[in-house]
C-alpha cells in the first residue's frame, strides 16, 4: 500500500503547510474509501493515490494535490461538501466539487454530446485545475479499463479519445495525451489497432537496432566538439499517432519518417543550436524537415528543434533538440509552478511567474468563483475562458455548439502575425478568422490581407506556417458575407455582435 511519503517526494520543495495539508487530505481519503474495492479487485483508495501523484508530477500544488486524494469522497462516500470545507478550506471543496459535477456527465459519442460538452467548456472557465485533476483521474481509470464491463469500457475508450485526450493535447500535457490516446486505440478502433501493431512490429526491430547504433556515433561526434554535457534517449510514436499518420499516407510506413526519433537533451539554448550544427556538419538534413520551435514555439508552447537527417546508410532518422526545462514542460505541459498557502482557504498567487513566461494570454479570473477569500488564484487559459463564454450563449443552440466542436477537436494550423506571433486557429480558417483571433476591432475593420507577402482573398484557406497580414480600414465593417465565410466560433460571435444579432444565430445567406 502506497504511503504520504511516497506521494510527498514527488512535490518540489515542498513547505510544511503543504505536507500538513496533504498528509491530512491523505489520511481522511484513506479512511472514507477504507471498505471500497475496485473491479480489478484491489483497493479503491490506489486509484485515489495514484491520481494524487500524477498531480504531483504534473507539479501542481499542494491544494490541487489535495482535493485530488478527495475528488471521489462526494460522490462516493457521501462526505458532505461542507465537512470538505470545514476540514480543507473552500478551495479544496470547490475543485473537488467540480470534479464530481464533470463525473455526472455522460457520454453518448462527440455527435450527441451537446450540453454535456456545454457544460464541460464552462467548468473548465471556471478553473483550469478542476480539468487536470479530471484528466488525472481518467489516466488512473483507463489503466484499468480492462476489468469493465464491454458496454461501459467502450462508451469511456470513446469519450476518453474524443474529449479529454484531445483536452490534454491542448493543455500541452503530451504524456497524458499520448497515454490517453494508446489506451483507448485498442477498445475504440480494434481492427486498426491491429494493424498498427502488425505494421510497427517488424519496423520497431529494425529501428531500434539502427538507433541504439546511431546514438553512439552522434555521441562520439558531439565530444568531439567538445559537447559531452548531454542526455540522449529515444521517442516512439504513440500508436495512435501513428495511426493517423498512416491513414494520411495510405498505410505505407516507409513513408512516416518520424515513428521514432532520437533525443537530445542539454543544458541551454545556446547548445540546442550547437548541436544541431554539429549535425548538419556530419550529415545531411532533409530539405523542409528543420523546425525551429525555439524561435517559434507551437501555440500549446511546445519548444526545441527538430531535424531530419539522412544517416548514410540509406536511413533517416529525426532528431529532437530540447534543453531540460523544455523537456519537462513538453511531457508535463503546464506544469504550474507556484506556492499554495496551503494552511487556509486562502491562496497566494501573486507569485506565478510561469503564467507570463510561458502562456502570454493567460489572464486572471475571479467573477466565476463565489465564497472563496481570495479569488485571484483563478488562472485559465483565454482559450478555454472563450469556450465557457461562447457556451453560455450556446444554451439550447445545436448550431453554435457544432461550431465550437469542430473548432476545438478538429485539426489545428499554427499561422504567424509579421511580428512572429503564433495564432492557433482550425484547419479550413481564413483571414477573417485571423483577424478575429488577433483582436475584435481589427476584425471589424478588416478590408483585405496578405499571405507571404502576397495580396490573397480574405476567404483564402490558412496553411501552417503562413504569415498572414490584415490590411485595415476604418469605414470597413462586418457583413454577412463575412459571417458566412468566417470557420471560427469566435469570428462568428464577433460578426454577430457587430451586427447587432448577439442573441440569434444567423442563418447561412444564399450568397457565399
Amino acid at each position: 500500500m502506497p504511503t504520504v511519503h511516497d506521494l510527498i517526494i514527488q512535490i518540489k520543495s515542498p513547505s510544511v503547510e503543504d505536507i500538513a495539508l496533504i498528509s491530512k487530505a491523505y489520511s481522511f481519503a484513506e479512511e472514507a474509501h477504507r471498505n471500497q474495492w475496485r473491479s480489478t479487485g484491489e483497493p479503491y483508495f490506489i486509484h485515489i493515490f495514484e491520481t494524487a501523484k500524477t498531480l504531483a508530477e504534473l507539479g501542481m500544488g499542494a491544494i490541487t494535490i489535495s482535493a485530488g486524494l478527495l475528488h471521489d469522497s462526494i460522490e462516493d462516500v457521501n462526505i458532505s461538501p461542507e465537512v470538505i470545507e470545514k476540514e480543507f478550506g473552500s478551495e479544496v471543496r470547490f475543485l473537488v466539487e467540480g470534479v464530481t459535477k464533470l463525473g455526472k456527465l455522460h457520454y453518448s459519442g462527440a455527435e450527441r454530446y451537446t450540453e454535456n460538452l456545454r457544460k464541460l467548456f464552462v467548468a473548465m472557465s471556471k478553473d483550469v485545475r478542476v480539468l487536470i485533476i479530471k484528466l488525472s483521474d481518467r489516466l488512473q481509470n483507463m489503466q484499468t479499463i480492462g476489468s469493465l464491463p464491454v458496454e461501459k469500457r467502450n462508451r469511456i475508450a470513446l469519450e476518453t479519445l474524443e474529449i479529454f485526450a484531445p483536452l490534454a493535447y491542448r493543455l500541452g500535457i503530451r504524456k497524458i495525451n499520448r497515454e490517453l490516446e494508446d489506451l483507448a486505440f485498442p477498445f475504440v478502433f480494434p481492427e486498426d489497432y491491429i494493424r498498427v501493431k502488425s505494421l510497427l512490429k517488424v519496423k520497431h526491430i529494425e529501428t531500434s537496432h539502427h538507433l541504439e547504433k546511431f546514438h553512439k556515433t552522434v555521441k562520439r561526434e558531439l565530444a568531439r566538439e567538445g559537447i559531452i554535457e548531454i542526455q540522449t534517449g529515444y521517442r516512439f510514436k504513440g500508436l495512435f499517432s501513428l495511426r493517423r499518420k498512416l491513414i494520411r499516407k495510405n498505410w505505407d510506413i516507409d513513408k512516416i519518417y518520424d515513428i521514432s526519433a532520437l533525443r537530445i537533451v542539454v543544458p541551454t539554448i545556446s547548445d540546442c543550436y550547437r548541436v544541431l550544427g554539429v549535425i548538419h556538419s556530419v550529415w545531411r538534413p532533409l530539405p523542409g524537415r528543420i523546425k525551429d520551435y525555439i524561435a517559434f514555439p507551437k501555440p500549446d508552447n511546445y519548444r526545441g528543434v527538430h531535424t531530419t537527417i539522412f544517416t548514410g546508410d540509406g536511413s533517416i532518422i529525426e532528431m529532437q533538440i530540447r534543453t531540460e526545462e523544455m523537456h519537462k514542460k513538453t511531457e508535463y505541459g503546464m506544469h504550474f509552478e507556484y506556492k499554495e498557502k496551503s494552511n487556509s482557504s486562502k491562496v497566494n498567487f501573486s507569485k506565478i511567474l510561469w503564467v507570463k513566461k510561458f502562456f502570454p494570454s493567460f489572464v486572471l479570473r475571479n467573477k466565476d468563483v463565489k465564497n472563496i477569500e481570495d479569488p485571484t488564484d483563478k488562472v485559465v487559459p483565454t482559450w478555454i475562458r472563450e469556450l465557457g463564454e461562447y457556451n453560455k450563449e450556446a444554451k439550447g443552440n445545436q448550431s453554435l455548439v457544432d461550431e465550437l466542436k469542430a473548432d476545438f477537436f478538429g485539426d489545428r494550423v499554427f499561422v504567424f502575425t509579421p511580428k512572429g506571433d503564433v495564432i492557433d486557429l482550425p484547419k479550413g480558417a481564413n483571414s477573417i478568422d485571423f483577424a478575429y483571433s488577433v483582436h475584435s476591432e481589427l476584425g471589424n475593420k478588416l478590408s483585405g490581407s496578405k499571405i507571404n507577402g502576397k495580396l490573397t482573398s480574405i476567404d483564402t484557406e490558412l496553411e501552417n506556417g503562413d504569415i498572414v497580414e490584415i490590411i485595415s480600414r476604418p469605414n470597413s465593417h462586418p457583413t454577412q458575407k463575412w459571417y458566412d465565410l468566417a470557420k471560427t466560433a469566435l469570428a462568428k460571435k464577433q460578426i454577430r455582435t457587430a451586427l447587432g444579432t448577439e442573441h440569434k444565430y444567423l442563418e447561412p445567406s444564399q450568397h457565399n
